[in-house]
């Protein structure tokens, strides 16, 4: 099936409230251009250097969001036109990010990663981190950023149990934040962004309203 099948397929798919990010990392232009030509305007990068090459290349009313980890002598090269960072791991990437908002006369949006799954290779807050960075004066006086919500990744395995239960309880923690955390304009929250190709079905019924989706509409990854 082509990418405007594929996507249009997803589409039907999707519950109206849930967000697709379409993950177009390692993906050339054109196939881009196909997505957007069907409607779609939200695409996901997990590489700045990649991302900034089709800022600059492809139309400005896409939204870009970073999904993949980012380092923080980096965030100044997207910080002019970054729609949405959903990898904000720590404290000191979240001042960064601040400041180079600042820098550039914008508020950024970001989500905080909290570490949900059973696995090394993937970052993200616990629980009590996520909860003293949010109730930190610090964090309340950062006036170039705002969190729009949180963002995990779940255990790569097949068992469907596992993957779940660090689902919910990622929701649960999300609306245990919602109700405690007042909204201002450094915290907004309307976003929780869990599932990937391979389980985004079980992610949104578990109350995912955003999900990054990559090989189902655009095929295997190129490396």
């Amino acid at each position: 099936m082509s990418v405007v099948e594929n996507l249009i397929k997803i589409k039907q798919e999707l519950p109206q409230d849930v967000t697709l990010v379409a993950v177009s990392k390692t993906k050339p232009n054109e196939l881009i251009l196909e997505a957007y030509q069907s409607g779609q305007r939200i695409f996901g990068e997990n590489k700045i250097q990649e991302m900034s090459q089709k800022y600059q290349d492809l139309p400005k009313d896409i939204q870009w969001h970073m999904i993949g980890h980012v380092q923080r002598n980096k965030v100044k090269y997207i910080a002019n036109y970054v729609s949405l960072i959903h990898g904000v791991d720590s404290f000191r990437l979240l001042k960064e990010i601040n400041k180079q908002a600042k820098a550039n006369n914008r508020v950024i949006s970001c989500l905080l990663q909290v570490f949900i799954a059973r696995e090394d290779t993937k970052f993200g807050l616990d629980k009590q981190e996520l909860l003293d960075i949010l109730n930190s004066q610090e964090f309340k006086d950062l006036k170039n950023i705002q969190i729009k919500g949180l963002m995990g990744m779940a255990s790569f395995t097949s068992d469907t149990n596992q993957v779940k239960k660090e689902f919910e309880f990622l929701k649960n923690l999300y609306d245990q934040v919602k109700s405690q955390i007042p909204t201002s304009d450094t915290i907004n929250l309307d976003t929780l962004s869990m599932g990937m190709s391979n389980d985004y079905h079980l992610a949104i019924e578990c109350g995912s309203n955003m999900v990054r989706i990559g090989s189902s509409i655009f095929g295997n990854r190129n490396y």
